[in-house]
């Protein structure tokens, strides 16, 4: 368990790769408390993604943290099946991971939100590392969410890079872009990780070696999940490495990592049926004058960073669980 004096967070994810190094970060970062999660469909089903969260956390030796199953369709039209072909067919590169004996959590991912955000109010920070689904139903039950939360992390879109579903879309905001539309309109302060910065921070074979050898089970599923990951990766860096979409965005929110170039800019999702469906359009008109100050704008654009992100993430990874002598349920108990 996290430190008291860590804010408490909320993470909303999809479970695949990437996503499990997000959720092991945030296990072993110092500046964060996970106090619950919710899933919804993306790279997988919203209940497949919530049976990875469930055997990650047990795998971790946190299983008491709740999960909440969310969403299974977009706002508009229906689940497409997920990327197999990125994440492997059970989205976690097809490792088997012991299966968790823990309960989803007996509400909604966006109902759980809502309750954490009345018992933290103010204080409760926001992780989004999948499509937004459950974000805006949860500001559609509850419209005071943004003034009862700290702020909300988005991992997704594109600002000045090309997307990755489409020329201009990026997937988790492409996957829902209605959702999406609703939650950027909202009054709250939003910190984007787009593929900007994704794309340029790469984790390399030798980093992933680095956490198959460690001797606790959980970053070694890590380094094995990447493997097949890696592999799909290949046709865009012409390597064996991946980009660091997820746990990039955890860093960003927890602190863990500074960032160099982030604007606040006015951010609108394109949620038409044309060819720039799932665009995030990001006003970078200031980009020649230094990015000066856009009145009524809560958005903050990460577009590069202050230091190398891959070292970090493989310390932090490993760190987390340096007494790897111990088994994950002695962890649990450790964990209270």
């Amino acid at each position: 368990m996290t430190e008291q004096t860590a804010p408490p967070f909320y993470l909303d994810c999809d479970t695949g790769i990437d996503d499990a190094l997000a959720l092991g970060y945030m296990l072993a970062s110092p500046e964060a408390d996970l106090i619950g999660i919710g899933t919804v469909s993306g790279n997988v089903s919203a209940a497949d993604g919530a049976r990875n969260t469930l055997d990650l956390l047990e795998l971790a030796g946190h299983s008491g943290i709740p999960v909440a199953l969310g969403a299974h369709d977009p706002q508009a039209g229906s689940f497409g099946g997920g990327a197999p072909h990125v994440h492997g067919r059970n989205g976690v590169g097809d490792v088997e991971l012991p299966a968790s004996k823990a309960e989803l959590a007996p509400e909604t991912a966006a109902e759980l939100l809502i309750r954490l955000a009345h018992e933290n109010p103010g204080r409760l920070r926001v992780l989004a590392v999948g499509p937004l689904t459950n974000i805006a139903e949860a500001l559609r039950l509850e419209p005071e969410l943004p003034r009862l939360v700290e702020d909300i992390t988005i991992m997704g879109g594109a600002a000045l890079a090309p997307g990755n579903i489409t020329t201009v879309a990026e997937a988790n905001i492409a996957n829902d872009p209605e959702a999406a539309a609703d939650v950027f309109a909202a009054e709250w302060n939003v910190t984007l990780v787009p593929l900007d910065v994704t794309m340029t921070n790469v984790l390399e074979e030798s980093q992933r070696q680095e956490l198959l050898s460690e001797e606790h089970p959980f970053p070694k599923a890590l380094g094995d999940m990447l493997g097949y990951y890696f592999q799909f990766y290949l046709n865009q860096f012409g390597r064996a490495c991946s980009a660091l979409h997820d746990p990039l965005a955890a860093a960003i929110a927890v602190g863990g990592i500074q960032v160099d170039t982030a604007p606040v800019v006015h951010v609108e999702v394109d949620a038409t049926s044309g060819p720039g469906r799932g665009q995030t359009i990001c006003d970078m008109r200031g980009r020649y004058m230094g990015y000066p100050e856009q009145p009524g704008a809560r958005c903050r654009v990460v577009l590069s960073l202050a230091e190398e992100f891959p070292p970090h993430l493989v310390d932090t990874l490993r760190s987390g669980w340096a007494q790897s002598g111990r088994e994950p349920e002695e962890l649990a108990l450790a964990a209270g």
